[in-house]
């Protein structure tokens, strides 16, 4: 059985960023802040106490001077601020051009310990909770560690509070965030026509369905359209999607399907069709026949996109239109 339909591969453009050159430090004078951080931290003199996502309070000397990120949207953040990273992930189209240069340190999933201690960073930022297990062995080369996450909107917002923190650049995180305020505003009481979408996230072999509880799903329903899956039980493992149900998906009968991908977007996208054909149920929903399925491209969807959230908002509420 051959299915005819087209599916629509989404492309989204960037935003630029200044660059701003940061001081290095010595390995001693790291060893020796990171000492004097941990003496003072009865009565903070001359400290910085950031509370993380984890709800942890972790105290420096002072803003750091290098800083390595294992996200995405934790680059992107850093670099809007003005400020600038020393290690960073590997990159799926959406981080600043400023970063090309920038050591590679592995990912959240795949934390390099080796070349990230090579690195002598005074901070990592990790994600909570996927990071808390590495902490242990960051620390023990001298870092400290602050957590942040990315289930919805207002987690970027508190991402760009806390790293303003973090870097002493208060002010440009409160332009920014009254910036998102501002565009958010835009989007109250949004319906989207009322149309009904699944957004699955992909990996080759693997296809979840993202919940309300995801910043995909909280995009979706900021954006004004109906997550299908809202009902569906929520994976242990990762309790921000739930197990893709053909059938469940077809009573649901979605207007929309998006998928979402880390990377290798052409392989997802084949591996998704073949699934289809191999189940006639799917030829059965006419968003499968009329061909109203799109690839969202992953530097806004297949990762946390720091301040361009909004433009991944955009970009759904434009592909909810009848």
């Amino acid at each position: 059985m051959t299915l005819t339909w087209r599916l629509t591969e989404v492309d989204a453009t960037g935003k630029g960023y200044k660059k701003r050159l940061g001081g290095l430090l010595l390995l001693a004078i790291l060893v020796s802040g990171c000492s004097s951080a941990a003496a003072g931290q009865g009565d903070g003199a001359g400290s910085l106490v950031i509370r993380d996502a984890a709800d942890r309070e972790v105290l420096l000397p002072g803003a750091p001077e290098r800083i390595v990120a294992l996200g995405n949207g934790e680059v992107d953040i850093v670099y809007a601020l003005g400020g600038e990273v020393v290690g960073r992930p590997e990159d799926n189209g959406g981080l600043p051009e400023a970063v090309q240069d920038v050591p590679i340190v592995g990912s959240v999933h795949t934390v390099d310990l080796e070349k990230i201690a090579a690195l002598r960073p005074d901070v990592v930022l990790g994600n909570e909770p996927i990071n808390r297990g590495d902490i242990p062995q960051l620390e023990g080369i001298g870092a400290k560690v602050v957590l942040t996450e990315a289930n919805s909107i207002a987690d970027i917002r508190d991402q760009i509070k806390l790293i303003g923190q973090l870097t002493q650049r208060e002010e440009r995180a409160s332009a920014l965030t009254a910036e998102l305020d501002a565009k958010l505003a835009e989007w109250s009481g949004r319906t989207g026509a009322e149309r009904t979408a699944l957004m699955v996230y992909g990996a080759p072999g693997t296809y979840l369905a993202a919940l309300p509880n995801s910043l995909a799903g909280d995009l979706l329903e900021t954006a004004g359209g109906v997550n299908i899956a809202s009902q569906f039980p929520r994976m242990q493992s990762y309790p921000q999607y739930a197990q893709l149900n053909t059938e469940r998906v077809v009573e649901a009968e979605p207007d929309v399907i998006f998928i979402m991908t880390h990377g290798n977007p052409e392989e997802v996208q084949e591996g998704f069709i073949r699934e289809m054909e191999d189940n006639p149920a799917w030829s059965s929903l006419a968003a499968v026949r009329e061909g109203r399925i799109h690839t969202l491209p992953a530097d806004l969807f297949g990762t946390n996109p720091g301040t361009r959230i909004i433009d991944a908002l955009q970009l759904l509420g434009e592909l909810l239109e009848p």
